[in-house]
């Protein structure tokens, strides 16, 4: 493959002396070439939502939320709690529901939600609680974070729960939205105990009417502490601390973070976590626009029996005051040359795949991306495989070979969401033409059954040939979340085509942050394919 890495630093080489990026460098987001071990917040500057940390011995893991993205419920380590990087998946997908495969429907802001993770007795346990039919959670374990990890059993929903074994070897779920239901589940988790406790132990008052979930809990001194997300009509975000002597209560509460960190909105959501050396640290998540909720790192100051987040003043710190013996960056979003017989861990595909029509082998070295099924939109193609997007400014490139695509298909790559931009190859009686368009989904009223995309192109150019090179660059900085792309047919002489994207968080359609998608679906017949050369991934600080 040694001539394959010379063209593709040679086509890179032309990209970064022409692309949109380099302005932007000059302008506040340099290229990063190293990581340092004192690194400013955001922790992760990506869509990582509702976090859960745990430590055993001298390693983390933490999980997160990726919903209809299969696999899901990426699995992350550490050693230092500032270099994070993907090492499983707690399933491969979930198939209980056909909408997981596109069919009469679909789970877009669904699936797997705010996972709790924890370990006891040697192994590890994941429980969440899909927010779609047939409304039941999931149980799973390992012995190894990275995998495989087997399904427990599948009690009632519990939304977004917190799993916790007690010294006594009992074992609790705290959940709820607005009153907060603690449940105890049998001793092998294979269902609710019968007879067991099963109870609300937080109710919400006039102070915390409004949103209030995202259960986290820890026991700390012999006290138990439920950790939950508020937002009063009246008031900003926050994280709320109820902590009590018994597991049963009574609570009482305490505003432990309330911060509108670097003037994005307050961060709240996620847990607490004590260090090998003592030390105690926060993560939380933060909405920052389009790129998705970003993790926070914060120290934690024991005040009173309070876990008190923040700085001496209650703010989240720019700086973190963390030693990290390696600096090595995180790797939740990474370059791919699909020289592997398997895909970059990092890859996530939109709802369960047809894994008949794709494969690292039929060329090696390129992703072969089969269509199968006929498609509307990219809203309803399977096979489309994504990553995130990072901040403060990143972009991605690829190469595809378009010489097998059939009439009708449509190919490309995209900034993914509920409101996307999109670079596609259409082909029609075999011309082809690369469209620069933005697209936004609609669902029917009260369903995730798409009714209607609406479609507008901004720009149509005719291809000479059978490949393209096309790139898109992302600035998600305060008041920014621009996209904006280039393309190329031969990887030196660069174009811009379209115009900038104002990128947006989409709660009502997708409920994630922006992501890069490759994509190939079929208008008419299945039986076409494109070859992907690599994906190049560059993020700039």
């Amino acid at each position: 493959m040694l001539i394959k890495k010379v063209v593709l630093a040679l086509s890179l080489a032309g990209i970064s002396a022409l692309c949109p990026m380099a302005a932007v460098a000059a302008d506040g987001c340099g290229n990063a070439s190293a990581c340092a071990s004192a690194r400013v917040n955001p922790l992760m500057w990506a869509d990582v939502p509702d976090p859960d940390v745990i430590r055993v011995g001298e390693d983390y893991y933490m999980v997160s939320t990726t919903m209809h993205l299969m696999p899901g419920c990426p699995v992350m380590h550490s050693r230092d709690l500032v270099n994070w990087k993907v090492i499983g998946y707690v399933f491969d997908t979930i198939d209980d529901n056909p909408r997981y495969r596109l069919e009469g429907g679909t789970v877009y802001g669904y699936g797997q939600w705010a996972t709790s993770l924890r370990y006891h007795n040697g192994r590890f346990y994941a429980l969440f609680s899909p927010n779609d039919a047939p409304h039941r959670s999931f149980v799973y374990t390992a012995e190894n974070p990275a995998g495989p990890w087997t399904l427990v059993s599948r009690p009632k929903h519990f939304h977004d729960s917190s799993l916790f074994f007690d010294d006594d070897g009992r074992v609790y779920v705290f959940s709820g939205s607005g009153s907060i239901q603690l449940t105890e589940l049998k001793s092998d988790l294979s269902d609710v105990k019968k007879g067991g406790v099963d109870m609300a132990v937080v109710e919400q008052d006039d102070e915390t009417k409004g949103l209030h979930e995202g259960s986290r809990v820890i026991k700390h001194n012999g006290k138990y502490y439920l950790f939950i997300i508020n937002w009063p009509s009246d008031r900003p975000r926050r994280q709320l601390c109820y902590r009590a002597d018994k597991i049963t209560g009574p609570y009482e509460r305490m505003v432990v973070l309330q911060d509108n960190f670097a003037g994005f909105p307050y961060a709240a959501q996620g847990t607490i976590v004590d260090g090998a050396d003592g030390r105690w640290w926060g993560v939380f998540f933060q909405d920052r626009g389009a790129v998705g909720r970003v993790l926070t790192l914060s120290p934690v100051n024991w005040v009173d029996g309070w876990p008190m987040v923040g700085d001496a003043d209650g703010r989240i710190p720019e700086t973190l005051p963390v030693n990290a013996e390696v600096a090595t960056c995180d790797e939740i979003v990474s370059s791919d040359t699909f020289d592997s017989p398997e895909l970059n861990i990092n890859w996530q595909w939109n709802h369960c795949p047809d894994n008949t029509a794709w494969s690292l082998t039929d060329r090696p070295g390129y992703l072969r991306l089969r269509t199968c099924r006929p498609a509307t939109s990219v809203y309803d193609a399977l096979n489309t495989v994504s990553q995130r997007m990072e901040g403060p400014c990143c972009d991605g490139t690829v190469r595809l070979d378009l010489s097998n695509m059939k009439d009708g298909d449509v190919a490309g790559f995209g900034a993914f969401n509920g409101h996307s931009t999109l670079l596609s190859v259409r082909n029609s009686g075999g011309k082809k033409s690369l469209v620069k368009h933005n697209t936004v989904v609609n669902f029917k009223e009260g369903t995730k059954v798409i009714d209607t995309v609406d479609n507008v192109d901004e720009e149509i150019v005719d291809l000479p040939g059978d490949e393209v090179y096309l790139r898109i660059g992302a600035d998600f900085r305060l008041g920014r979340d621009v996209a904006s792309c280039q393309y190329s047919t031969d990887g030196r002489n660069w174009r811009n085509i379209g115009k900038d994207y104002r990128m947006t968080y989409d709660y009502r359609r997708l409920f994630m942050g922006q992501r890069f998608a490759i994509y190939n679906y079929a208008t008419k017949a299945e039986g076409g394919y494109i070859d992907v050369d690599f994906f190049d991934y560059k993020r700039y600080r």
